[in-house]
């Protein structure tokens, strides 16, 4: 499916930190990026509306501080764009956790050179000295066609290795997140940055030497970076309706957050039976850490349908499953998307918010399971 994480998370500004004085306070320590994997459990995060809400509102209103923060910069970056990364680990050292921080290299991929990545290893080492740790989610989306570092699988392995090598040299309270866009869809044909028939990208993409690249050629393994710069891997799963147009408001079908996870959905969105299984693959086969680093249930206050409850309880009661538990001990990480947003693949304004109306928020508070892991479950100091 087109849309997901990238239709929904670009551009985030901080907004300065509110932490209450008695807010817990992360050691004076430097981070320790394998501390931050759970022996058992999964850790609850939260792609924030930083600019809405701090952290500390954020805890105070469902009552657990969060174990992930997402937050989003371009790259290469000024000073004053890093200061928005740097108001956020000012909250995350005071209210506990772990940063997931996404670079978007939208100048492209050329544009990291070797002192761009320098100079980012240096700053996510002045984090981890800090006591935060990170997880670096790199060009994500990198098989879509709507960023201009999409479907460029050569010069994307290449790149990312190269800041996987800096990052894990020079900052080793930092580890690295490849997250690909969910196969669905692919290979989201009519995008500004598609590969064009008859370039080395295409051909690369061209998995089963068919001539053609379509949903039959597998949407993860030509963007693969290697295990050896790997350390988590994630794919972002939402519901956006049941059927085109997306944005109704509609419950959705039993199972479909389980069957997106192993590529095995085939329903009234469409025959996703061609994509490859993620989890299987990436999480147990390559043996890392699987993250879904955004989710939610689309609600569309401006019509009609299903009931914001009905439709958000529906999503999260399958993300948080006792079947999910015991299926997939890999799924460590997994980290609602909390924005109350216009979105322009529908034309029209969305609450994503799990914690927004007081009775969705209750409603989920009472549901979250005992597995789930919090900030001061999350051990991010070097012993």
């Amino acid at each position: 499916m087109l849309l997901g994480v990238g239709a929904v998370g670009a551009g985030f500004a901080v907004a300065g930190p509110s932490a209450s004085p008695d807010a817990s306070v992360a050691e004076a320590c430097t981070a320790d990026a394998a501390g931050v994997v759970p022996d058992d459990g999964t850790l609850l995060g939260v792609n924030l509306d930083w600019a809405a809400e701090t952290l500390e509102e954020h805890r105070t209103n469902l009552g657990h501080a969060p174990a992930v923060a997402v937050q989003f910069s371009d790259v290469p970056y000024d000073r004053a764009t890093w200061e928005h990364t740097v108001s956020a680990v000012t909250q995350m050292k005071a209210n506990g956790g772990v940063l997931l921080l996404t670079l978007e290299p939208h100048a492209g991929l050329a544009a990291m050179s070797d002192d761009v990545i320098a100079t980012l290893a240096d700053d996510l080492r002045d984090v981890n000295e800090q006591g935060v740790a990170v997880v670096l989610r790199f060009a994500h989306e990198m098989n879509g066609s709507w960023y201009a570092w999409g479907q460029q699988p050569t010069a994307y392995v290449e790149t990312f290795r190269r800041v996987a090598a800096a990052v894990h040299a020079e900052a080793p309270g930092t580890a690295m997140m490849w997250a690909p866009n969910y196969g669905g869809g692919y290979p989201f044909t009519g995008g500004q940055f598609a590969a064009l028939a008859g370039s080395a990208d295409y051909a690369a993409l061209d998995t089963d030497g068919d001539g053609t690249v379509t949903m039959s050629d597998d949407s993860y393994l030509p963007y693969f970076p290697g295990d050896d710069a790997v350390d988590w891997v994630g794919v972002s799963l939402y519901h956006w309706g049941n059927q085109r147009p997306w944005g109704n408001n509609e419950v959705p079908e039993d199972g479909k957050f389980l069957a997106m996870l192993t590529g095995t959905y085939v329903g009234t969105a469409g025959d996703d039976a061609a994509v490859p299984d993620f989890y299987t693959v990436y999480g147990v086969e390559h043996d890392h850490p699987v993250a879904v680093p955004e989710t939610a249930a689309i609600y569309t206050p401006s019509r009609g349908g299903a009931a914001e409850l009905d439709i958000k309880r529906a999503w999260w009661r399958q993300v948080f499953s006792s079947e999910t538990h015991e299926r997939f001990p890999q799924l460590k990480m997994v980290n609602w998307f909390e924005w109350d947003k216009y979105e322009i693949e529908i034309d029209d304004g969305v609450d994503w918010r799990a914690a927004g109306a007081p009775d969705v928020r209750d409603a989920f508070v009472a549901d979250l399971p005992s597995w789930l892991r919090y900030a001061e479950d999350v051990s991010t100091c070097e012993e």
